[in-house]
């Protein structure tokens, strides 16, 4: 992987993993596109996890602050921020079951193939408008029930085409929740699930051997792809949770609809 392929890669990363657009999918086009595949590389796999992570820290520490700063705070039951953190926990759930007992069989079936990914760019832009237009009773706070839900949401967005905050956030807005909350709610439930599949990629390297998990890689383009991520996942962040509160997801439905139907096209021709 040279420097301008590492760049591309961690554009696409940082900016799909919060866009609506699902990561996955475009990565998988990206590779059919230009014959670029981070994944194929652990060690840059785990650099742009990482740098995604970090970027969700810098944009959202307000957020992350004043969680800590209440959850080790007891005055004979559960405050706002136990509960924020509660929900986060038990969103997690199924994602970790998934990603640990299910993830390599989910991909051994399905795969990255561009007929999958554009069936499940179909279903993201299904699930982007229909909660555009939908019109539930708002919520003031997200539930550890719609918490698990939601984590239910990110569980399938292991396929690829499903957008990982694209469905947490269309069914956080079908089941009611405010849009103010929403985003924010969204992109910190990701962290763990992030830094546990980074973790993954690190038992994978430990196992193929450092030689193996760095091969055609050096250290320029690994810091590009890097700071790329970092940087393009920071301004995805910090639009994102902007276009949540403007209630402006149809857009990227569209989005997903379009290159669905292109995909699904070229595939069948």
């Amino acid at each position: 992987m040279n420097t301008f392929e590492a760049l591309l890669m961690g554009l696409l990363q940082g900016l799909t993993e919060y866009l609506p657009v699902s990561s996955s999918g475009h990565l998988a086009i990206a590779a059919n596109l230009f014959g670029v595949n981070g994944e194929d590389n652990l060690t840059f796999t785990i650099a742009v996890h990482v740098a995604t992570v970090l970027s969700t820290l810098v944009i959202l520490w307000k957020e992350i602050v004043w969680i800590f700063k209440g959850l080790f705070r007891w005055n004979g039951a559960l405050n706002a921020e136990q509960r924020y953190a509660l929900a986060i926990i038990v969103s997690m759930i199924p994602v970790g079951i998934v990603g640990l007992f299910f993830k390599d069989y989910v991909e051994d079936i399905f795969g990255a193939g561009l007929l999958v990914v554009g069936c499940c760019l179909l279903v993201t832009a299904a699930l982007l408008i229909f909660s555009y237009y939908a019109r539930p009773r708002e919520k003031e706070e997200v539930s550890v029930t719609d918490a698990f839900i939601i984590g239910l949401a990110q569980a399938v967005a292991v396929l690829p085409g499903i957008s990982r905050s694209g469905s947490t956030i269309a069914t956080g807005l079908l089941l009611g929740n405010k849009k103010e909350r929403l985003a924010q709610f969204s992109f910190l439930m990701v962290i763990p699930p992030i830094l546990g599949e980074a973790l993954l990629d690190v038992v994978k390297a430990l196992k193929h051997g450092a030689e193996a998990a760095t091969a055609g890689i050096g250290t320029l383009p690994l810091l590009v792809g890097f700071a790329a991520a970092f940087i393009s996942g920071c301004v995805a962040c910090k639009w994102m949770i902007g276009i949540v509160r403007r209630g402006k997801l149809v857009y990227f439905g569209i989005y997903c609809a379009i290159v669905g139907a292109i995909l699904i096209t070229t595939q069948l021709l």
